[in-house]
């Protein structure tokens, strides 16, 4: 449930529009009235939502005439502004929280944010990143001050579109402080700042609490292009069972659709796992479901754990274990990053990794006793 205001939600898309230039440098808004109809609010959230464009310096309003986008040097006349690129926006549950986060802290240092992401939940075609594209255009032609930047992923040439989209702002001069992931594979690393928590220390600490639960025979579930984040998460969990001595199965890391009954009976069949880690909660939520169309029972037969630690971690069946990630901090050391390279661009690139915490729920069985020969 979407628990912003009305009239932020009404400012954000009516500010996405502009960004994705729907309404181009001068162009006139509907009116008050249409906006009341197309949105079904009342005409004072609707004049809310203006105002707050209008303190953007996004618009402004003539009496008797109505309401009109700035023009380029008008808003660089009026403010600063930032842009959020973030192509699983609507989707992805830590985003909307981390960018939140970065809406407030903007406004408190008097900066303007533009926000761009994808509007399509689970759009997993070229048609999302040519989005992604336009909005970063739109940015550059804009000549705005910074871009917070989550890479895409989960879709076929993400890679090769997010180091084009990133090399493209940093030709303009516009600095890019990246989101929770790289734009290479772990382990290597690009030369942009980078915020989000230790993925290889949650990978290592969710491993090993289900090690102490008995598991030994651990697998790894994923969905294909997933982020660069989740080698690292991968990487910890090998280095878990590597010190404590445990080979890892043959095939422990499955890459796959968690919707399909067929890949829940292949990383179920023959009992070879008694643990799944999934990459994040969305995957881990959406397995459950097949496994239990399977007949298994989550944790009895077969333990799942996750990460993110989003709100429906505790709403499905059992409830997740999970990484804990602090959004809200992220997007504080984030915003921080941000004003520092703006204010000394000739920093050296950094990586910022905040501490991950484990949260015990019902799924992983820390309740259950322990496998026999354990």
């Amino acid at each position: 449930m979407n628990s912003q205001p009305k009239h932020s939600e009404i400012s954000r898309h009516l500010e996405t529009e502009i960004a994705g230039g729907k309404y181009q440098d001068g162009a006139r808004l509907p009116s008050e009235i249409q906006l009341v109809k197309q949105f079904g609010v009342s005409r004072p959230t609707v004049a809310r939502a203006l105002r707050d464009l209008e303190a953007k310096g996004l618009i402004h309003r003539r009496a008797g005439s109505g309401t009109f986008v700035r023009t380029n040097n008008e808003r660089a006349a009026s403010t600063r502004i930032l842009g959020l690129l973030i192509p699983g926006l609507s989707s992805t549950e830590i985003f909307q929280i981390i960018c939140g986060e970065i809406a407030s802290l903007a406004r408190v240092n008097e900066y303007g944010l533009l926000w761009g992401g994808s509007t399509n939940p689970r759009v997993d075609t070229d048609a999302s990143l040519k989005h992604t594209g336009e909005i970063c255009k739109q940015f550059i032609d804009r000549k705005i001050s910074g871009v917070f930047f989550a890479p895409a992923e989960l879709q076929p040439g993400q890679g090769e579109a997010n180091k084009h989209l990133a090399e493209s702002l940093r030709e303009a001069g516009i600095p890019v402080v990246l989101l929770d992931r790289d734009l290479l594979d772990y382990p290597a690393r690009s030369d942009f700042d980078l915020v989000g928590i230790d993925n290889m220390a949650s990978g290592y600490m969710v491993a090993e609490h289900l090690i102490k639960l008995g598991c030994r025979k651990i697998f790894f579930v994923a969905r294909p292009f997933s982020a660069a984040t989740v080698n690292a998460r991968i990487a910890g969990v090998r280095e878990a069972l590597y010190r404590n001595c445990i080979e890892p199965s043959a095939g422990w890391i499955q890459c796959g659709d968690p919707t399909d009954r067929k890949f829940a009976r292949t990383v179920s069949a023959g009992r070879q796992a008694d643990a799944l880690i999934c990459a994040n909660d969305d995957t881990a939520a959406l397995l459950l479901r097949s496994l239990e169309a399977e007949g298994l029972r989550v944790p009895r037969d077969l333990r799942v754990v996750g990460f993110d630690d989003v709100k429906y971690a505790t709403l499905v069946s059992p409830p997740l274990t999970t990484i804990h990630q602090p959004c809200r901090d992220i997007a504080t050391i984030a915003f921080r990053t941000m004003m520092e390279r703006l204010a000394e661009p000739t920093l050296p690139a950094r990586s910022l990794s905040l501490a991950p915490r484990l949260v015990v729920r019902e799924s992983c069985g820390a309740y259950l006793p322990r496998p026999k020969g354990n």
